[in-house]
Formats: structure tokens, C-alpha cells, sequence
């Protein structure tokens, strides 16, 4: 697993630079990147973004491996997950409407302090405290992807009066440095926890320096700006009024609850599936997360003036990819008979359609539902998606886990034909409907890519 597992990494970044590469040799120059002023708005929020970014990444690696170094079992681990799929559910809920009542910089400074405190947590054997710091996490991710956003658009629009037509050129290159983020930060973490032996703590301690200079840079460079005070229950039950009076929008949910709910468990999953067999945790990592890449990069290149494909075939494409790789998973998981390679290269396979799903999920939800109604109807594809998630844990949680963990995978398997089938359903409503279609190269702005 050690070569496999570098190997893969080299061939998957040599791909992504490719791509990459080739991708800027076609880019336009927009009138947006000559404007000095915008440049400097832009960088002030990439400093503060892309600092939070790499510490929520770092410690993506070692976190299961981390509660599994201080002797839990699987089932107590499959516990601290749901506190925290919990914790996403309650926080998520109440995110928008507290940032926008707190302060967009503040919550941001508020983010740096829960999650360094989440940090801190990890030094603890107790687990109570653990489960503590995982609900802490679950805060400070609602936190991570709702102020930051919030601020950059109303400073974009409001405060500096830029054009509304350049937020999804900061998105988009946002979203491609995410992805460089998310990679070097498992080369990084396997290099504290490995390379220079300090365990899987470690990166967990790294990232408490990068949280800090986020509240620092945003207390320092940042102008506060408040969201308007909306009522939580009226958002909630404008979304639901949305969500039943539009087949398309249920429809979506249920892809969306099924397929990022499968996701979640393949988070929790990957490294008791190959941690046996002793591969490099952050080179894995950073394999999955070049995997993601190539595959965000492929739909940029689909749906170009070349190819033209429609985000709702690639939404398919995807679905498809990921009901195969559990389907792999299901044998190579077999107990007595595992193939870490197989069950590798299945996660691969699974990242690189997470590339493909979130810009193709991303564009078809702002075109079904309307803006007034997009927090209302998001608090509600969440609650189906971290339940499903949730019970899936506890359901290792009482199994055995050799056979537990290829049940799962079947269980999954199941959840994924049922995303196919919403799928087909939705492609019979709309194969008609002209504005889910991308209508010029420009629709490649829709890349921008929300919650893994």
C-alpha cells in the first residue's frame, strides 16, 4: 500500500497540472483581474479564507486514526462521528441567522477560537472531552461555510459597490485553491504524523497557529457588516413551502440527502478500511483529494464550448461512478478476503465524482430554487442528509466490524440506486426545461463547489 498509495498521488498531480495547465493556456482575461482596487479587496479576504481553509484540511487525515491511537473501539469512534453529525444538524440550522445577528467578522474570530479549542481537545485521552471537541468542530464547520461568504458578498456588493457579475470569478478561484489547499495539507500532516514521527496529534497542533492568524488578519484587515434579522422559523417554513410545491427541488434533496449522506460515511470509513495495511494516512488523503480535483477540473472541460455536456448528465455520470465504487467496495472489504488496493482505488473513484457532483449540484440548485428561499430550503436537505449519515454509524456502531463495515457498503450500495432512480426522475421532469442547461462557455463559472 505504501508504493500504491504514492504512486497513485504522483500520477493524480501530474493529471491535475495537466489539466490546470491547459485550462489557463484557454482563460480569458476579464476586466475583473485589471481593477487594482478589487485585487487588493480579493486578496484581503483569500488571506483570511485560504488560512481557515488549510486548518479545517489539516485535519481531515488523522482524525479517525487519532481516536483509534488512544484505544477506542470502532463503535465508541462510530459515537464522537454522530455527536458530530448532530452538531452540523443543530449548528447548521442556526448558523445564518446567528452570524447574521453576531457579525460576519466576528463569527469568523468566534470560528478561530471554537476551533482552535476543538484542536486542544485532541491532547485529551478522556472522551467525554473528545466528544466535546467534535461538537465544537461541528460549530465551527456551520461557522466556516456560512460567515466567510456572507461577509465577502455584502463587503463585494454593498461596501465597495464592485460589480455583482465578478462573485463568481472569486468563487471559482477560490474553489480552485481550496483544492490545492486541501492537497498540500495532507502532504503536510503526514509529514508531522509520520515523516518526523510526532503521531496523529500532530497536525491537529498545526493547525491552531493557522486558526489563530485567521482571527488575527480578520480582527486586523476585515470591516464588520451584519446580515438582515430574519425570523428562523419563517426561513424554515418558506423552504419547506419550496421544497413540497416544486417536484424538482424534493427531487434534488432526496439526490442530495442520499448521495452526501454516503459520502459522509466513506469519510468515516476510509481509514479503518486501509489504516491495516499501513499506508501513508496523508498521502492517501492527498490522493483524495487530487481524485476531486481532476474530477472538477473534467467538468469544467465537459461542459465547455467543445463538449458541451448539461450539468444534469454529469449529476447521472456521477451517481453511476459512485453506486460502481461501492459495489467494488462490497467485495474487496470482503472479511478473510480484502483487497486494499481494489477498496483504494474505489475511493478514488469516489473523490473524483465528488468533483463532478458538487459544481453539477451546485449549478442545477441556484436554478431551481429561487434565492429568497435557498437558506430555508438548504436547513432542510440537511436534516435527511446528516440523519442518514447518523444511522448509518450507529449501525456499525452495534455490528462487527469486519462484517459491519461490508454491510455498510452494501447498505450504501442500496442508498445510491435509490439516488439513481431520483435521478431518472428528475431527468423526465426537466429534459425539456432550457434554463438547466448551460447556455454559453461562461457557464463554467458555475464551478464553484459547496460543503465537503
Amino acid at each position: 500500500m505504501l508504493l500504491t498509495a504514492y504512486v497513485a498521488f504522483a500520477v493524480l498531480l501530474a493529471i491535475c497540472l495537466g489539466l490546470e495547465f491547459s485550462a489557463c493556456r484557454a482563460k480569458l482575461t476579464v476586466s475583473a483581474c485589471t481593477n487594482p482596487v478589487f485585487l487588493r479587496f480579493q486578496l484581503d479576504y483569500y488571506q483570511v479564507y485560504f488560512l481557515a481553509l488549510a486548518a479545517d484540511w489539516l485535519q481531515g487525515p488523522y482524525l479517525y486514526k487519532l481516536y483509534q491511537h488512544y484505544h477506542f473501539l470502532e463503535g465508541q469512534i462510530a459515537i464522537i462521528y454522530v455527536c458530530g453529525f448532530a452538531s452540523s444538524v443543530l449548528f447548521g440550522l442556526v448558523s445564518t441567522s446567528l452570524v447574521d445577528w453576531l457579525g460576519r467578522k466576528k463569527s469568523c474570530i468566534l470560528f478561530s477560537l471554537t476551533y482552535s479549542v476543538c484542536c486542544l481537545t485532541k491532547l485529551s485521552w478522556d472522551y467525554f472531552v473528545l466528544v466535546v471537541g467534535r461538537i465544537l468542530g461541528g460549530l465551527s464547520t456551520a461557522l466556516l461555510f456560512s460567515a466567510f461568504e456572507a461577509w465577502y458578498v455584502h463587503e463585494h456588493v454593498e461596501r465597495h459597490d464592485f460589480p455583482a457579475e465578478w462573485i463568481p470569478a472569486t468563487f471559482s478561484r477560490a474553489t480552485f485553491w481550496n483544492n490545492v489547499i486541501a492537497i498540500g495539507a495532507g502532504v503536510t500532516a503526514n509529514f508531522f504524523a509520520e515523516w518526523l514521527g510526532l503521531g496523529p496529534v500532530a497536525p491537529f497542533m498545526v493547525s491552531i497557529p493557522f486558526l489563530m492568524l485567521t482571527g488575527i488578519f480578520a480582527m486586523k484587515n476585515w470591516d464588520e457588516n451584519y446580515g438582515k434579522k430574519r425570523a428562523l422559523s419563517k426561513t424554515c417554513i418558506d423552504g419547506l413551502k419550496c421544497l413540497l410545491s416544486d417536484r424538482r427541488v424534493l427531487l434534488l434533496g432526496t439526490i442530495q440527502a442520499l448521495f452526501e449522506s454516503v459520502i459522509y460515511i466513506f469519510i468515516f470509513l476510509w481509514t479503518p478500511v486501509l489504516d491495516p495495511h499501513n499506508p501513508p494516512l496523508g498521502i492517501v488523503f492527498s490522493s483524495f483529494m487530487a481524485a476531486s480535483m481532476v474530477g472538477s477540473s473534467l467538468y469544467r472541460i465537459a461542459t465547455s464550448k467543445r463538449y458541451h455536456l448539461q450539468p444534469m448528465h454529469i449529476l447521472s455520470l456521477s451517481v453511476l461512478m459512485v453506486f460502481f465504487s461501492l459495489f467494488m467496495l462490497t467485495f474487496s472489504t470482503n472479511p478473510g478476503q480484502e483487497n486494499p488496493s481494489e477498496s483504494f482505488l474505489a475511493f478514488l473513484l469516489i473523490e473524483l465524482s465528488c468533483g463532478l457532483y458538487f459544481p453539477a449540484m451546485g449549478f442545477l440548485r441556484r436554478k431551481v430554487i429561487p434565492e429568497k428561499d435557498q437558506v430555508g430550503v438548504m436547513n432542510w436537505f440537511r436534516i435527511p442528509l446528516n440523519l442518514l449519515a447518523c444511522l448509518g454509524m450507529l449501525i456499525l456502531h452495534d455490528s462487527d466490524y469486519k462484517t459491519g463495515t461490508r454491510n455498510m457498503f452494501t447498505i450504501c450500495s442500496v442508498m445510491m440506486v435509490m439516488a439513481l432512480l431520483a435521478v431518472v426522475s428528475l431527468f423526465t421532469v426537466v429534459r425539456n426545461n432550457a434554463e438547466l442547461k448551460v447556455p454559453s462557455p461562461q457557464g463554467q463559472n458555475e464551478l464553484s463547489s459547496p460543503e465537503l
